[in-house]
């Protein structure tokens, strides 16, 4: 049985994958014959970056609060990629204790990363018109219910 706090990282590590992220860490792309899709498969966090600035309209005046909430992304995005290339290197000598903890450091990175992300964001959000508002919002609800749908497969 998951304790609170267990739950609510479980719920932070699902949300911060799912909308900042957005995808995996692949290292290399598989082979396509599309160049934007294997572009977005190889970095998955430039692709989501490119996404927000094109669907939100960010403007110049808030070049300030959009350069700082990417930077959050990329720097969590590097975190992460970093923890699963030591879990990576890892996995073979790993007991079951050893794969338990790298699961928790895991999560953990994801609960930091959220921590930076939330105050970006919202500084970014609170400069927003009422249009990028009604767009971010409908973009991240989207994000929140395909996760939802997905937990309840």
């Amino acid at each position: 049985m998951f304790t609170q706090s267990a739950a609510r990282a479980l719920a932070v590590a699902t949300l911060f994958g799912s909308l900042v992220l957005a995808g995996n860490f692949a290292i290399a792309a598989p082979a396509t014959t599309e160049p934007a899709l294997a572009a977005s498969k190889a970095n998955p966090v430039e692709a989501r970056i490119k996404e927000l600035r094109n669907k939100l309209n960010i403007t110049d005046a808030q070049q300030a609060q959009w350069d700082s909430l990417v930077q959050v992304m990329r720097d969590n995005a590097k975190a992460m990629t970093d923890l699963q290339k030591q879990r990576g290197q890892d996995a073979k000598a790993m007991t079951a204790v050893d794969a338990v903890k790298s699961y928790q450091a895991v999560i953990e990175a994801h609960e930091a990363g959220m921590a930076k992300f939330v105050p970006a964001f919202q500084a970014l959000y609170d400069s927003m018109s009422p249009a990028q508002k009604e767009t971010a919002d409908a973009m991240f609800r989207s994000r929140v219910r395909t996760a939802a749908d997905k937990k309840n497969t």
